[in-house]
């Protein structure tokens, strides 16, 4: 059953609107209603003193309405009270500038002294809502890493750092070796020397800067769990999430997810688009439809982290408040993200928010309804879904392993990070661009880290695992599936050091390749991949390598021409270029023929993927498009010829 809901604040508006609120919401079409994530200074005004009575009157408004409640725990927004007694909660940013309250976020994963209030405000929230028949979820805090918030450079932190590299190395001169502190004179006597990686006069040792990331992760995962754990003790059998942030990629998401019973995302696809990294003819062409694949990524993504249960806890309704530009969506958007997801294998889309504020940093960002409780341009399309989704089987498939894999390492992102080499160099990007190529040739990707299950796979694609992983390569081994390594993989070890072997390490054992070079390439670079007799600009990315390997693309260049730009034996081919634009295109064609996935001709603004037994294709352009069906295809939404903006639904 595909549900949907709504973002509210019922402690920003008069409580004589509360139950018109609740009853709109139930006429709309709405199941869901997400609160509290930040009401900890109006529950607790002063420390130990609680005030509940709005709440729980606002929970049992909405719940009597027939509204399942998702209640959150407040821990994103410290009260004042709380930072006039302990300032040394307040994170500090890598300037050493103390990050001050009033706005929200500001807090330090690291201060012991915050997640015990944190976990307590937890406690008391479930200890009142966790039998309340109207909460049917429950949220921990929210967005994790919004506002650049997980890294923090507090004393706290450094002391935390300092214990968390006991445990990892337990000697210091076993630290010594992983962090290769005979360079620069940088060796450690004891654990209680080293800073942490900011305000340096260079950059830090890549280990120092990668052990610090790994440590402000386990940070994060240690503060999620610590408030999952109190909530579960007092609200049993009630399933919990948290609602992460798709571009921020500072703590390993799929461990977080391993503590949650579904994960959730929050989705902005217009600020994404202002944000990225394409070009701004095409950004001038999506500028009101979004990055199209953008959000399908992330849906994909969370259903992964999230164990294969995904929602959608924060949907874009119209113009945001935060972005560099905030544009419109064009309308009939808000109505096709909706059904992208369901058909991604999202369970629920909740929008935010219900009522567009009138005060405060947000009164720009759009609601369902106008400040003047008009309806905006979404409550017309959210109406339109609700009565679109009781045309379906009530009964909705989850989506099945997908034939191609896509791998995303967490500890690989932060390892580019740590050394990037090139100015413009971007694993995110990276992905987002093979995401991009796959899909648009009507094939369904499924997300994967190191820790899952490839065996059902026909295609597995690394586009950068940047790090050696032992263990993964016998996975991939052990695996039917063809796999594509793309330049950089298994280029440096867990310490960060290059393999005694060369990259791509132990990733050589799939494939006979040694890396003697590499170099990061500026835009005006001209250097050409010769691929099937045909040309194709190079990317930032270029590896010359050693290999007895066949030889499948190469190099056109006056610097080493000829050499080979990709090779291949009959298990694994081996990239030595970042390749985008035309040449990735190519290059995926030729994958997927190799690995034997079928592939759809598709216009460049349509998508197609399938949930259960049910079809879907998306047309994001500006015309009209046709959708090769299948004869006796049943449609159940929409038309073959789709119209701009729209979606058909069928099935075989």
């Amino acid at each position: 059953m595909l549900e949907l809901g709504v973002c509210y604040y019922p402690e920003q508006w008069p409580e004589h609107m509360w139950e018109r609120d609740a009853q709109r919401m139930v006429e709309l079409g709405l199941t869901w209603v997400r609160v509290g994530e930040f009401a900890w200074s109006l529950i607790e005004e002063e420390e130990g003193k609680f005030n509940w009575t709005w709440l729980d009157r606002a929970v049992d408004i909405l719940g009597k309405a027939g509204l399942k409640v998702v209640m959150c725990t407040p821990s994103a927004a410290p009260p004042k009270w709380l930072i006039d007694k302990h300032p040394e909660i307040l994170p500090v940013d890598a300037e050493g500038h103390v990050r001050k309250f009033g706005a929200r976020r500001h807090y330090c994963f690291s201060s012991d002294i915050y997640r015990e209030h944190a976990v307590r405000i937890a406690g008391e929230y479930a200890k009142r809502y966790g039998a309340n028949p109207f909460v049917n979820a429950w949220q921990i805090d929210n967005e994790y890493g919004d506002h650049d918030t997980i890294h923090s450079y507090s004393e706290s932190a450094k002391k935390a750092f300092q214990s968390w590299l006991t445990s990892r190395y337990h000697d210091i001169e076993a630290l010594n070796q992983a962090w290769g502190t005979v360079f620069w004179s940088m060796k450690y006597n004891r654990f209680d020397q080293i800073e942490l990686p900011n305000s340096l006069v260079e950059e830090p040792s890549p280990t120092h800067l990668l052990d610090y990331q790994r440590f402000a992760s386990d940070e994060v995962i240690k503060f999620n769990r610590a408030q999952v754990d109190i909530v579960r003790k007092h609200a049993p059998d009630r399933p919990v999430t948290h609602n992460f942030m798709g571009h921020n990629t500072d703590f390993d998401h799929y461990e977080l997810g391993q503590d949650l019973d579904f994960a959730s995302w929050d989705s902005y696809p217009m600020g994404a688009l202002i944000h990225g990294k394409m070009d701004d003819a095409e950004k001038a062409r999506l500028l009101r439809t979004g990055i199209i694949d953008q959000p399908a990524f992330n849906n994909d993504l969370y259903r992964q982290a999230g164990q294969g249960r995904a929602w959608i806890m924060e949907q874009q309704p119209g113009p945001v408040n935060w972005a560099a530009h905030n544009q419109s969506p064009h309308d009939g958007m808000v109505r096709l993200w909706t059904w992208l997801a369901f058909a991604h294998g999202i369970d629920v889309v909740v929008y935010f928010r219900w009522r567009q504020s009138k005060f405060a940093q947000e009164q720009f960002h759009a609601g369902l309804l106008l400040p003047n409780d008009e309806p905006d341009q979404a409550y017309f399309e959210v109406a339109q879904v609700a009565k679109e989704i009781a045309q379906l089987p009530q009964e909705i498939a989850d989506r099945k392993t997908a034939k191609v894999a896509l791998m995303l390492d967490y500890a690989s992102r932060w390892a580019a990070l740590s050394l990037p080499q090139g100015k413009d160099y971007s694993s995110a990007r990276n992905m987002m661009n093979w995401y991009q190529a796959l899909s648009a040739k009507g094939v369904d990707v499924d997300i994967v880290g190191p820790h899952n299950d490839l065996s059902a796979y026909d295609l597995v694609i690394l586009p950068d695992i940047i790090l050696e992983n032992a263990e993964l390569v016998q996975k991939l081994k052990a695996s039917n599936a063809k796999i594509y390594l793309g330049a950089r993989t298994g280029s440096k070890t867990q310490n960060m050091h290059i393999p005694d072997n060369l990259p791509p390490g132990e990733f050589a054992q799939l494939i006979n390749v040694k890396v003697k070079r590499v170099e990061s390439l500026p835009e005006y670079n001209q250097d050409l991949i010769v691929m099937d007799e045909q040309r194709f600009a190079v990317g930032n990315w270029r590896e010359c390598i050693e290999s007895d390997e066949p030889v499948l693309a190469r190099f056109e260049s006056n610097h080493r021409d000829q050499s080979p730009a990709l090779v291949g034996n009959e298990k694994c081919w081996y990239g030595t270029a970042n390749f985008s634009g035309a040449a990735l295109e190519h290059l995926v064609d030729r994958l997927l023929s190799w690995a034997g996935v079928p592939m759809s001709s598709l216009d460049r603004d349509v998508r197609v993927t399938k949930r259960g037994p049910l079809h879907f294709a998306f047309n994001f352009g500006e015309r009209s498009a046709e959708v090769q069906m299948p004869e006796g295809a049943e449609i159940l939404l929409g038309r073959a010829e789709i119209a701009p903006r729209d979606v058909v639904i069928w099935r075989e």
